[in-house]
């Protein structure tokens, strides 16, 4: 029997959110899942229905701005990577009743797989294992040409196209969704020189990504031109201490397109390549 929940979530600063949950009845691990940008937690609950029979606790953590948030962006409201890391996911954290005995993994899909490794790297030890799905560093000289060549303009474009309408509308654009301009442009920077940082970040992370000590299981689609394989390398790259898989898994692997996000509607593939990687 697996348990539906819904978790009441209070940050530091008073941002309020759902922590979506899926555990099974005699859990063997917990999952802390970050979304990808602009897309809402409930939209990963087949992924946790998915593990959750493999007996996997699975946690969705809600990105400000999205879904259950009591935030939206706005020119008076606006957020960037310190929020997300040093108020909202601890909050996550903090509402998770797993208890030592269970082995803790903290994972994402894109910019969460980004952020949960940034995450990792400010908690020693916090993480047994990290699952990335469709992630990898947004740096512009990981992607192929001539696609990657044109990745500066847009690192550049989006940062000032938010700045000037007080938020990014991304679906406009196809691209995330209705975004906090501090949190485009904290993202923009890592695509310009793959360092990450964050405006009012004090702790160095990169440092912290340095010192991670886990086991890393990478899952890129065939077809995805957003996170190709040599992309998720890179930021595997930057965590020397962690034992890494990659897998790449093509659409007859998956049952529907490998790209980006039809994963997430048939998700079965992927959380046993993730699930078989814990055992």
């Amino acid at each position: 029997m697996i348990d539906t929940q819904a978790l009441p979530v209070v940050a530091a600063d008073g941002h309020r959110f759902e922590l979506l949950a899926r555990v099974p009845a005699q859990p063997r691990a917990q999952l802390l899942w970050l979304p990808a940008l602009g897309v809402a937690a409930r939209h990963y609950l087949p992924l946790a229905d998915a593990l959750a029979a493999h007996g996997v606790a699975v946690y969705l953590h809600e990105w400000r701005g999205n879904g259950s948030s009591s935030q939206r962006p706005s020119r008076e409201q606006d957020w960037g990577y310190r929020e997300i890391l040093m108020h909202d996911l601890p909050a996550s954290v903090a509402a998770i009743d797993g208890g030592a005995r269970l082995a803790r993994i903290i994972g994402g899909h894109s910019l969460g797989g980004q952020l949960a490794c940034c995450f990792a790297g400010l908690h020693p030890g916090g993480f047994q294992r990290l699952w990335l799905v469709a992630s990898g560093t947004p740096f512009w000289r990981m992607f192929p040409a001539p696609r990657g060549w044109a990745l500066p303009l847009i690192y550049r474009f989006l940062p000032w196209l938010a700045q000037r309408q007080g938020v990014l509308h991304g679906r406009r654009l196809g691209f995330g969704g209705t975004e906090a301009r501090g949190l485009i442009g904290d993202w923009a920077k890592v695509g310009l020189n793959n360092h990450y940082a964050g405006v009012g970040i004090t702790q160095d992370l990169e440092a912290g990504l340095r010192q991670v000590q886990s086991r890393a299981t990478a899952v890129v689609m065939a077809q995805d031109w957003l996170a190709p394989p040599r992309s998720m390398q890179g930021l595997l790259d930057k965590l020397p201490q962690v034992d890494a898989r990659l897998d790449v898994l093509d659409a007859a692997t998956l049952g529907t397109r490998a790209d980006h996000f039809a994963w997430m509607k048939s998700p079965e593939a992927v959380a046993a390549v993730l699930f078989h990687s814990f055992e």
